[in-house]
């Protein structure tokens, strides 16, 4: 996410702190190089020219010209203005009212609405702890409301039947009063999206608008279509009283022009940002997390709230009581690995989080580690569970059986055990006085060793993930 333009940003900003002190010649350089770098990402150009006149009129203070370190005093500021930019903090979802509170769903054809209604009702579900209810006021395309009954099912909400011959007002008319009936909390309401905006459109949305006043009214739309996603924000703000707006498919949108240009062009915060396609990729949007991961600072933060919802605490327990007697890790703690990752949103999801972390996650996002992790998975689950357990019983036959197996050969085997027996050396080492700093200079042996003998680090081999 934003990888473009944290590459751009970030060699301009290095060129700066290089320097022993600011002048208004370096800043204004550097600035030109932000201002080429924020235009590349699509960010619309009144915002960009709002943003770097404010840095530099903070940039150009007495405080930052004075200070011991005004390279960093410099990225501070454009940290700060980044954070101001996108609307300052997260604001949350207003659920204050008499029950049930009404969450309307308007955006374009495409731009995964439906999909967002299934994941908002079980961020509700799951994080608020609220009953909620979804129901589909789309009666131009009828696999919108088989779509929503299926994410219904999947997210465990309960689901408001539709069909293509009502009228949207009364669909969610009747929704209310069954959502009522039922003592739901929140009533999701699903509308019909277009291929762009028109009059047809925004009469009936509107109308259905009117009809049930909700709480919040979320515009749904696409990260990838960069500042043309704030001007249709705008547009829809024109005629809805828009209360916020969820960024869709943020994990394909390596630029980020739509998450820096919306706040700014609408006025309106964006409340929610998709970063995957399963039901638990909606994370609330936290202005000060992106300037951080934007700025190649990570977003610790994130991470850790994750961890804590997605990870198995019993097998990571395990693990770390493994690791701290110096045992080795086997190749049935590297398979937990990759399941944890997996729900953890895989390597890249991991590496976005983490400071310092851009150049690393670069090589993790290559086709070939990418496919030698596939290779890793693939060998492990053709072994029987005492092969996983006791890797030196991996012999002669037995390779041969568990290569053909994963449809691999014998040398792809020999690789994944030469791994193997690095990282039980490595787990050694941190028994013995200064085992950290000798356990670290193996993993960069290992992650610079690629090549015919020697492989990269295993994607899984970070205890305690």
């Amino acid at each position: 996410m934003f990888e473009n333009l944290s590459e751009r940003l970030g060699q301009s900003l290095r060129n700066l702190t290089g320097q022993g002190q600011l002048t208004e010649e370096n800043i204004r350089d550097t600035l030109r190089e932000v201002r080429k770098a924020l235009l590349e990402a699509d960010v619309a150009l009144s915002v960009v020219k709002d943003f770097t006149e404010q840095v530099k009129e903070k940039a150009l203070g007495e405080d930052v010209l004075k200070s011991l370190n005004p390279g960093q005093a410099f990225v501070k500021i454009v940290n700060d203005e980044l954070v101001h930019m996108m609307g300052d903090a997260n604001e949350t979802l207003n659920l204050a009212v008499k029950p049930p509170a009404i969450i309307m769903m308007a955006g374009l054809q495409g731009a995964g609405k439906t999909t967002s209604v299934g994941k908002l009702a079980r961020f509700l579900k799951e994080r608020e702890k609220k009953k909620v209810m979804v129901v589909s006021a789309d009666i131009y395309r009828p696999a919108a409301i088989e779509q929503l009954k299926t994410l219904a099912a999947e997210v465990d909400a309960e689901f408001f039947p539709s069909t293509v011959d009502q009228d949207p007002v009364d669909i969610a008319n009747a929704a209310l009063a069954e959502a009522r009936n039922r003592h739901v909390d929140v009533l999701i309401v699903d509308t019909a999206g277009r291929m762009h905006v028109d009059e047809d459109m925004m009469a009936e949305i509107k109308r259905l608008h009117a009809a049930i006043t909700p709480a919040e009214t979320l515009f749904v739309v696409d990260a990838m279509t960069g500042q043309d996603a704030a001007n249709t924000a705008a547009a829809f703000n024109a005629a809805l009283p828009l209360t916020g707006v969820v960024l869709t498919k943020a994990d394909g949108d390596s630029r980020g022009g739509a998450a820096l240009s919306v706040r700014a062009i609408t006025g309106k915060p964006v409340k929610f940002i998709g970063v995957g396609e399963k039901t638990d990729a909606l994370e609330p949007f936290h202005p000060e997390r992106i300037a951080s991961r934007i700025l190649g600072m990570g977003d610790v933060l994130s991470l850790v709230e994750e961890a804590e919802r997605k990870l198995d605490k019993d097998k990571a327990e395990k693990l770390a009581k493994k690791f701290k007697k110096g045992r080795a890790m086997d190749f049935e703690d590297l398979k937990d690995q990759f399941q944890q990752m997996r729900n953890m949103g895989g390597m890249t999801s991991l590496l976005d989080k983490l400071p310092g972390m851009g150049g690393v996650m670069q090589a993790a996002q290559d086709p070939a580690a990418m496919k030698q992790m596939k290779h890793m998975e693939a060998l492990i689950d053709s072994m029987t569970v005492k092969e996983r357990r006791d890797p030196e019983s991996i012999k002669g036959s037995r390779k041969r059986r568990i290569a053909a197996g994963a449809g691999l050969d014998i040398p792809d085997l020999n690789r994944l055990l030469k791994q193997q027996k690095m990282m039980a050396k490595m787990m050694k080492k941190m028994k013995t006085k200064g085992g950290m700093k000798q356990m670290m200079r193996g993993m960069q042996g290992m992650m610079g060793g690629g090549g015919a003998g020697g492989g990269g680090m295993p994607p899984g081999g970070f205890p305690g993930m």
